[in-house]
């Protein structure tokens, strides 16, 4: 069932989601070569308690951490690591947030260092992807149409659209209806009415976009070794078009 909230409810969405957007902002300019993911983990977890804010991964499912991060090959759901990031690294970081009541949800791709122009032609790609399918997420509209707006300018860019895992509503709960997927017909789908608040987030495979998930039943790989990239945003549909709750 699609829940709809009311602008009143909306608004008290915001704070979470103005958090993740904090929090991930300042995760972005600690990553470097040296760092490792344990202590951006550590970071994100200090500063959502500043805030009096609960992170909204940590033990989700059993999931063990407060930060998802997904180096290079991975696509999504990696466990911090010890182990320092290395110059010409990508990382793709998944943040959550729950305060008062409701979640917020979003996510990055940064390079570590300097990167080779094709792992920054994927993260542009994805990014780029994910506002493309903001801009198609109006009343009227269908999730089909944010689904095709992925697929279309990403195959366009030479790269393929994870298929395994999507997008999702977001609310009082961190997964609700309808779900998002990143390839899918203009059209087709559920009709996106004010109210709707989704989390969209295309994954991207520079090769493939066939994906394995590892025996710790959580870390998603790219089965051919090509990098991935991952970008979402935390979005309320308004009669106005979509506004997206997790930007600063």
């Amino acid at each position: 069932m699609i829940v709809l909230k009311s602008p009143r409810e909306i608004e008290r969405m915001r704070p979470a989601s103005r958090f993740v957007a904090e929090i991930l902002q300042g995760i972005r300019d600690l990553v470097c070569p040296g760092i490792s993911t344990f202590e951006l983990d550590q970071f994100a977890a200090s500063e959502a308690s500043k805030r009096k804010a609960k992170c909204a991964f940590k033990g989700y499912h059993n999931y063990p951490s407060s930060l998802c991060c997904s180096p290079n090959n991975q696509v999504v759901h990696g466990f911090p690591s010890k182990v320092p990031l290395k110059p010409g690294d990508i990382l793709s970081l998944d943040f959550g947030i729950f305060f008062d009541g409701y979640f917020g949800d979003a996510a990055i791709t940064v390079p570590v260092g300097a990167i080779t122009e094709s792992a920054a032609a994927l993260i542009s790609a994805t990014e780029n992807s994910l506002y493309a399918a903001i801009d198609a997420a109006v009343p009227g509209n269908r999730i089909g149409d944010i689904s095709f707006a992925v697929q279309n300018y990403v195959e366009n860019k030479g790269f393929s659209v994870v298929r395994d895992f999507v997008g999702h509503g977001i609310g009082k709960n961190l997964h609700e209806d309808p779900q998002v997927p990143n390839y899918g017909h203009t059209g087709k789908g559920v009709k996106l009415r004010p109210g709707m608040v989704l989390a969209i987030e295309p994954m991207v495979n520079e090769k493939s976009h066939e994906v394995e998930v590892l025996d710790d039943k959580w870390t998603v790989i790219t089965s051919d070794g090509g990098l991935s990239a991952h970008f979402e945003h935390t979005i309320a549909i308004t009669d106005n078009g979509p506004e997206i709750l997790t930007r600063l």
